[in-house]
Order: structure tokens, then sequence, then C-alpha cells
């Protein structure tokens, strides 16, 4: 029997991290991507926890150690920039044992990418725009490639996967905003703070600058209300949005508002949950932020990667039965997924305060933070 083909839609975290298990239990990944290449750049993300025995047996650690950041703590300033806490980093604090990793995503993606692709069929540059399955298999339409056929389909696109709208219903049935927005964008340059991730509170709104490595990056996070007809793709809309949101904050906003006014390199969205009672339908799953995104504050790559090893495990020990595999995938996994969701929230409460007593209490707090760990 020839090996089953599986189309994995996304490029970024999950899907080649699920490629590179499913290449090594003899399926035959296509990964699709709307994206016409591999960013370089992305705000940082941790591996850590459930991903790390998972990137060690990719052997990919060595790789992502040599591109971490180099973040030891968060430095909690006020208007004149005078710091006035400062917290030690989890992923780089100097604890025996700790092997945990600050890094670019990009430089993430890029090292999942690495590691999958010799046995990869990767296919940029387009997305999936029609899917029809019955009980052998999965016809799929390209916006641009010829029509073909999988036994079995992953949506591993994100937030707004297109896959889960296609198979699963619109997105207002899944996504639940947060009550915050973020904003990233690169400075084009280090930062004078090498070692320190800045951060910046007024009521309801934070700004960071982080020195990743060597491109200090920007980020702006606030509450609003959801927005009617939000439309993630729309740049000027979204720059319009971030700069309504911090007009009269202190610090260096207005440098950094002008510098996001010019870049082309503006990431905006909401900060969501994604909420599914299932995770599979027929022969086609969800996995990563399409099945359950944890919000900004959670842990959504480490997640995809582990996640990515477990669906690709369960498909090998259930090689005819999709059903059964899709089952066990999403038992085991929804133990990780159910508890980072549910504490978002407190997160959110500690970086993004919603009053000055609430800010000038948690940097009180925060004095203490480091002692205690």
């Amino acid at each position: 029997m020839s090996p089953r083909t599986v189309l994995i839609s996304g490029g970024g975290i999950a899907g080649p991290a699920l490629s590179y298990w499913l290449a090594r239990h003899g399926f035959r990944p296509t990964v699709v991507e709307r994206a016409r290449g591999l960013r370089s750049s992305g705000s940082p993300v941790d591996v850590r926890g459930p991903a790390l025995p998972v990137a060690e047996a990719m052997g990919i650690m060595p790789r992502l150690r040599d591109v971490a950041t180099r973040t030891t703590a968060m430095s909690v300033v006020d208007a004149s920039g005078r710091q006035v806490a400062r917290i030690a980093m989890p992923a780089t604090r100097s604890a025996a044992g700790n092997r945990e990793v600050e890094l670019p995503r990009g430089d993430l993606a890029a090292a999942l990418h690495e590691a999958a692709r010799d046995d990869t069929e990767l296919l940029f540059d387009d997305t999936i725009v029609a899917l029809r399955q019955d009980g052998h298999g999965v016809d799929v339409t390209f916006e641009r490639a010829a029509p073909r056929r999988f036994d079995l389909v992953v949506g591993a696109d994100g937030l707004h996967s297109t896959v889960r709208r296609l198979v699963f219903g619109p997105e207002a049935g899944f996504v639940r905003h947060m009550g915050l927005y973020v904003a990233t964008l690169p400075l084009g340059g280090p930062a004078g703070h090498p070692h320190d991730v800045l951060v910046y509170n007024t009521p309801g709104r934070l700004v960071a600058v982080h020195p990743s490595r060597g491109d200090a990056l920007a980020a702006f996070v606030f509450r609003g209300p959801a927005i009617d007809g939000f439309d993630h793709r729309d740049t000027e809309l979204h720059r319009r949005i971030v700069a309504e949101a911090y007009a009269g904050a202190g610090w260096r906003v207005p440098e950094l508002l002008e510098r996001l006014r010019t870049t082309e390199e503006l990431y905006f969205d909401s900060v969501s949950h994604v909420r599914s009672p299932a995770w599979a339908r027929g022969r086609v799953a969800l996995l990563g932020d399409a099945a359950s995104c944890v919000s900004l504050f959670g842990d959504g790559s480490s997640l995809a990667i582990a996640g990515a090893r477990t669906l690709a495990e369960a498909l090998a020990a259930h090689p005819a039965d999709h059903a059964g595999a899709f089952r066990r995938y999403e038992t085991e996994h929804r133990a990780l997924v159910g508890p980072k969701q549910r504490g978002s929230g407190r997160a959110a409460a500690l970086l993004v305060p919603r009053t000055r007593l609430g800010i000038a209490a948690r940097n009180l707090a925060a004095r203490a933070w480091p002692a205690r760990r």
C-alpha cells in the first residue's frame, strides 16, 4: 500500500513540526502556505514545557539555542524612563536544569522547516479555496495549483484558519475576543538595553521594547472591545486603531507611533481564544492556533510543537482508523491546552492592568517576585 498523503495548511510553527513527524511515521506530507516564503523576523516566542522533548528529539535544540535572545529580565519603567520594577524572565533564569529558550518566531519556523524540508512537498504563495471529502479522501481546490486529492487534511493555519472556516463553519463561531489587541513592529536597529525588555503602562495600555537579537521589536498591547467587521489584513485600519489608542501617551510612545506609521512590517490582531467542541470532522483535523489558540500570553508555539507530535503518533498508531486517531490526539492534547487557556486572563491582568491603582499594585508586587523565584 502506498504511503498515505496528508495536506497541511499553514507553514508557520505547527505545520512543519507536523510534517516532520508524519514523514518519520511513513506518511507523505505536503505543506501549503499563503506567504511567498519564510518570514525572517517575528515576535519572540518560548520553547518550553512539553515542546522541549519534541524539539530535542528533532535535533534542533542546538540551533534554537544559537539564535536565542539574550534577555534576562523585564524592566517596568515610568513616563520618564525610570525603572520602577525588574522581573526575571522565566525562559532565561539560571536555575539548574532550566532548558527553556526564547527566540524570534521566524527563527523557530526556519529551524522547523529545515528539519522537515527533505521529506516535505512545499507549496508557497498558495492557499486552499475548497475542500470536498468522502469516505476515501479529500478533494482539494487550490487558488493557484491544480486540484488534488489527499487522504487527510490538517488545518495548521492559525487564528484565522481557512480550513476551519471551510469545514467547521464561520470564524465567529469559534474565535472569542479576549478584550485586547496587539501590534508589533521591528525598530530597525539594536536596543540600548540588550538584556532587558522595557515595559511602560498606562491604564489599559502597554508598550514594550524587546531587544530581540539585534533588531529591537516594539509591541503595543491594549484593551478594547471587539470591532465590528474587523479585517485582520487591513494594515491602514490597524495603524489608525493603534494611533488612536495611544494618543497622548508618554515615554517613547510618540517616537514608536511614528515608526508604526511608516513600517511595512506591522503585525496587528485581536488577542483571542479559539474554542471548538471538536478538532476533527471526517478526514479533516485542526492543529495549533486553528484548533485552540491560547492567546498572546499563553504557550502557543510550544503547544503547537507538542500537539504536532501527538497528532502524528496518533495517526501512526491507528493506521486504518483516522477517526480513532483524531480522538486520541484531541483527548491527549486538550489536557495541555485547557489549563493554559484558563490561565491567560491572569497574565493579561498583570501585564495590562486596567487602572492606575492596578499598575501601582502590580509594580509593588513585582519588586518582590525575583526574590521569590
